[in-house]
């Protein structure tokens, strides 16, 4: 992008080696006016340029004169199919102590690396060109394809759609559904998002609430009501989430389950499930409402960390797309809601209690009723000084919670819970955030009493550390509470 808007705000050209692709290239800047002198060594095909009152020369561009020839030029662009001749021509260009913006073509990797090496601003290779247009056609094509199918589905909906999150949704996947939501209603299908679990994280509540965003709990339905479902963004989902057949799987990860529905957009190239429903939000045509987009760029910035976390050029431009219909004052509340005196209580607890080895923080928050505020307390703990890895874990009700957060890029949090306590609990998560569950029982073999708290704390706290620290291959000495 940024090359075209340079060259367009620039107002002389010359091109060397006019074959077909120099040809179309000089075509396309007549067209625009603009004013450009075209060098070739073949006298006919000069010719043919100067029957079109084109300005065209003829030379070898690998003479050092075209180098003079083009010094008054602001933008030189060197097309010829024979690359040495290109390399010479960029060579002598800058020999000369031309400063021109050059646009060269290579045709190989290599030969693209040595061009930039001698001074070319911009290296074309045509057949990366030509790949990365037949892949943008291929993904066109594809979407319009799964647009059809998924219009099919919808339309074919006799009575309403249950649109299922996953279990104890996060913005991405409440987001997700929103946008199907909207797309299924344009389409005069009746559906519901429904979720099993609980609006976890103040954030999240925040979101829900601010944006006005209907959301039915599976207690109070039944989905022999439905005669369509749809799963979005349920690629943790350890066991079936219903047990009938599934219309509609969207995610932007590989489900761990095989759900075979009718209708599946599964892209893992892509970080999260709203940049997918936004796309087809685009495809449909449909005129986005505040509440939508909003929902939608909120997913798609929770889900990559604001841009922060395996963040693909997709996303990128969805959140474009969406950035001017989104409500900002609606997304700054949700993006920053006021905390919660349990949650600072447990945040000031998490912060007494944390052990810290080099840049690692383990912390215990004792017990607590609201879980979610362990997440909150570790995402906070992320932004002391010198540390980079986060885990705070607390007893609720049978259960041993922790959260954990890390921003060291060598880490895989989720993967470090899993390997401290996947045999006796169900850890979830990212690289960068993750969660785990114990049963208490199992975990410690005492049951849960007034009179026994103490016991359980002390017996939690210390495997816990210890698990924890042995997973992130840390030494557990001294502690260092600071």
């Amino acid at each position: 992008m940024s090359t075209a808007i340079t060259m367009a705000s620039m107002s002389t050209y010359a091109i060397l080696g006019c074959g077909s692709v120099g040809h179309a290239v000089a075509e396309a800047l007549e067209e625009e006016d603009k004013d450009v002198l075209i060098i070739d060594m073949d006298e006919g095909r000069v010719e043919a340029l100067r029957d079109q009152d084109m300005d065209a020369r003829m030379a070898d561009i690998r003479e050092a004169s075209v180098a003079d020839d083009v010094a008054d030029r602001d933008v030189v662009l060197i097309l010829s199919s024979d690359v040495d001749a290109n390399m010479a021509a960029v060579e002598n260009i800058r020999d000369r102590g031309g400063e021109q913006f050059i646009v060269a073509r290579a045709s190989d990797p290599v030969s693209a690396d040595d061009l930039a090496e001698m001074g070319a601003d911009v290296v074309i290779n045509p057949s990366a060109v030509i790949a990365d247009s037949a892949l943008r056609a291929l993904e066109t094509g594809e979407l319009e394809y799964k647009t059809g199918k998924l219009a099919e589905i919808l339309d074919g909906s006799d009575s309403k759609l249950a649109i299922l999150t996953h279990r104890s949704p996060d913005p991405d996947s409440i987001a997700s559904a929103v946008a199907l939501k909207a797309i299924a209603e344009a389409r005069d299908v009746e559906a519901d998002i429904v979720y099993d679990g609980e609006i976890g994280l103040q954030e999240n509540r925040a979101f829900v609430n601010l944006l006005g965003i209907e959301l039915v709990p599976r207690s109070d339905v039944t989905l022999d009501d439905y005669d369509t479902i749809a799963l979005v963004d349920h690629a943790q989902a350890s066991e079936p989430p219903v047990d009938r057949h599934i219309d509609i799987y969207i995610d932007h990860a590989e489900p761990e389950l095989e759900y075979d529905a009718r209708f599946e957009d599964i892209r893992p190239n892509i970080s999260s499930t709203s940049t997918i429903l936004t796309k087809y939000i685009q495809e449909f045509d449909l005129s986005l409402n505040e509440e939508v987009a909003t929902a939608l760029l909120y997913g798609i910035r929770a889900e990559t960390l604001d841009f922060k976390r395996d963040t693909t050029p997709a996303d990128l431009t969805a959140a474009a797309y969406l950035y001017p219909f989104v409500d900002h004052d609606t997304l700054e509340q949700v993006e920053s809601p006021s905390m919660s005196p349990e949650t600072l209580d447990v945040l000031a607890e998490a912060i007494r209690n944390r052990d810290v080895k080099g840049s690692h923080l383990v912390s215990n928050a004792g017990f607590v009723r609201d879980r979610d505020a362990l997440a909150q307390a570790a995402q906070h703990l992320l932004n002391l000084e010198g540390i980079t890895t986060t885990a705070v874990f607390a007893i609720t009700e049978d259960t041993i919670y922790l959260a954990a957060r890390s921003k060291d890029i060598r880490m895989n949090i989720g993967a470090v819970l899993d390997d401290a306590f996947g045999d006796i609990g169900e850890a979830r998560g990212h690289s960068t955030d993750a969660t785990v569950e114990i049963p208490l029982g199992i975990f410690t073999g005492i049951e849960t009493s007034e009179d026994n708290r103490d016991t359980l704390l002390a017996l939690t706290e210390e495997a816990v550390r210890r698990k924890l620290f042995d997973a992130m291959g840390v030494e557990t000495g001294d502690s260092n509470g600071s």
